[in-house]
């Protein structure tokens, strides 16, 4: 078998990194909605028992998270260019002094489908059809979401931003905040320290977005061309692009098939 062909289709390390997260984040979600089936058939009263006392479980959940977003403050070999092109070490000048950014109508456009989003779950607290366990659950949700995000199909990607892939992102660092959005409804120690240290990795992208926008645009920087990457993150959005287009294709001839078998009758 080529060599070449073998090295192609070995998984990066980035690659790697983000299908562990994928597993965590899923057995995360997994456990906290097995907490909240337990507390609602033993009607224990507040969901988890409360997030003043925190189980195990929402400890683990919470110094997981917490690392992983103190980490994102400093610059890291493994993690994606996608957040990673904020760092002067990341920037190799392409010889272009005005980079091509994504409009601001297409990124105001991706925040105010969140919002909107969010504002519908907002409004079903409120109303209370939902209590706090079902938000920390849709958070935990996103969790897995942003991974699938990352791995499979992005829709901020296709259908707002429009973006080549993650190297080039615009929001890419909004992920932890975008994550936690649910939370600002539960006031708790718990639910607002991570929500607040997603927001400073938020602001902390916008002030070095606006301040440094060559790092961000792959006209000005070479770090975020497809010849100098080397985390293949988008095979994987390919493949299954791919994958769907030969089902379709597939299911057409079958359905052609069976078609003309059923004529012939």
């Amino acid at each position: 078998m080529n060599t070449n062909q073998d090295k192609r289709r070995k998984l990066s390390k980035t690659s790697t990194m983000h299908y562990g997260k994928l597993v965590l984040r899923s057995l995360f979600f997994l456990a906290a909605l097995v907490l909240y089936i337990v507390n609602r058939i033993e009607n224990t009263g507040e969901p988890f028992g409360g997030y003043d006392e925190i189980p195990l479980v929402l400890g683990l959940i919470w110094i997981a998270y917490a690392v992983e977003i103190a980490l994102r403050f400093f610059p890291a070999k493994i993690e994606s260019m996608g957040c990673q092109k904020q760092f002067s070490k990341n920037y190799r000048p392409t010889g272009q002094s005005k980079p091509k950014l994504i409009s601001w109508q297409r990124t105001f456009a991706a925040a105010a489908a969140w919002f909107a989003l969010n504002g519908l779950i907002g409004l079903l607290y409120a109303l209370g059809w939902i209590d706090s366990g079902i938000l920390m659950l849709i958070s935990l949700a996103y969790g897995v979401c942003d991974m699938v995000c990352i791995l499979f199909f992005c829709p901020f990607q296709t259908w707002f931003l429009k973006n080549r892939c993650c190297t080039d992102c615009r929001i890419y660092n909004w992920d932890f905040a975008m994550m936690f959005t649910p939370l600002v409804l539960i006031p708790s120690w718990f639910t607002w320290s991570l929500l607040a240290l997603s927001l400073l990795l938020l602001i902390r992208w916008e002030v070095t977005y606006r301040m440094h926008p060559e790092r961000f645009s792959e006209e000005t920087n070479a770090c975020l061309s497809c010849k100098h990457c080397d985390e293949k993150l988008c095979h994987h959005k390919k493949q299954l692009r791919h994958f769907i287009v030969r089902e379709k294709e597939r299911l057409k001839r079958e359905t052609e098939r069976l078609k003309t078998k059923f004529d012939r009758k």
